[in-house]
């Protein structure tokens, strides 16, 4: 992480306690497995639908914004939200608060994977992409889902700054 601070620290002369941590940083290493890990799944997809009836599972741009809806949707439940925290929990001190990855690099990294919402996102768009492939319909229904609550999640930001707003009208 960084380097040892004393100004931070609580004692003159000694490191600040976030400081103190035994575990190293996650190395290359550590990210090229995980990203071999997402190749070796894309590539899946990709042999397990290819030869695939295209006219029944063809993906039309119609549906990229109700995957994107979703796809943000599911990374936010993941990498932000209290329901998601269980997901994060292996990999984080505080799944809830702060949100800080934990432990050896490997746990480290998948850790920061876990909480960065455009990291999950990738893998939420992959999955979702991967199950409207093999099983349009159960895709486009688990699609339809997330993307209801995802526009709601806009909605309700939306009535809430128009809230603000009006309470700040004389």
């Amino acid at each position: 992480m960084s380097s040892i601070d004393a100004a931070d620290s609580p004692a003159p002369g000694l490191p600040a306690p976030e400081n103190l941590r035994a575990e190293p940083d996650p190395g290359p290493e550590q990210y090229v497995a995980i990203n071999a890990v997402y190749a070796a799944l894309f590539a899946g997809l990709l042999v397990a639908t290819r030869g695939r009836d295209a006219d029944a599972e063809r993906l039309v741009g119609a549906e990229l914004l109700p995957l994107t809806a979703a796809t943000f949707a599911i990374s936010k439940i993941v990498a932000r939200e209290k329901v998601g925290s269980w997901v994060r929990e292996p990999f984080v001190d505080d799944p809830v608060g702060r949100k800080q990855p934990r432990g050896g690099r490997f746990q480290r990294a998948l850790g920061e994977l876990v909480t960065c919402s455009r990291c999950v996102g990738a893998w939420t768009a992959l999955g979702l992409v991967g199950v409207r492939l093999a099983h349009p319909r159960t895709g486009r229904t688990v699609t339809a889902v997330f993307a209801a609550a995802g526009l709601n999640d806009f909605m309700q930001a939306g009535f809430r700054g128009l809230c603000n707003w009006a309470n700040t009208q004389d």
